[in-house]
């Protein structure tokens, strides 16, 4: 009996969309679209999908969220668990480091939090952000995170 195992890479959109840039998780998730990637629209409770996660047996997941690093509007980073707590987070009931260690243990998986600055949390998603999103999307489609910075 032959079996292959196939592994994916997956991205969380995490986001309230009714609080402009705060839903561009959520858009990211809804307009990617690539091979080798399992794509699920979280909004503001991702603890609801770890299963989901685990199931997959990804590589690769890739959590997009709006975050307030003190930076200019659109500006795009990779945050690490330990800068967490720089960054603000307003719509999660639970804290994105503790599902981050969630997924980690359960599926060995390289975990990454691509955070993206928003310019307002009001009306509809800004050109800044909506260009970061659009961005994002052609990065991953490469495979890779590298191109975006890490949070110092």
């Amino acid at each position: 009996m032959a079996f292959s195992i196939v592994s994916v890479n997956v991205l969380l959109g995490v986001g309230n969309e009714l609080h402009g840039d705060d839903g561009v998780g959520v858009y990211v998730a809804r307009h990617f679209h690539h091979e080798g990637w399992a794509v699920i629209e979280c909004g503001t409770a991702p603890e609801n999908y770890i299963g989901k996660v685990m199931d997959s047996t990804p590589e690769l997941v890739v959590i997009v969220d709006a975050a307030d690093m003190g930076l200019e509007a659109g500006a795009i980073r990779i945050i690490p668990k330990e800068r967490m707590g720089a960054a603000s987070f307003s719509t999660h009931s639970l804290p994105l480091s503790v599902l981050i260690s969630h997924i980690e243990m359960g599926t060995h998986a390289h975990v990454y939090l691509i955070g993206v600055q928003p310019e307002h949390m009001r009306g509809e998603m800004s050109p800044l952000v909506k260009k970061a999103a659009h961005h994002i999307m052609a990065v991953l489609k490469k495979g890779t995170t590298e191109e975006f910075v890490v949070l110092e």
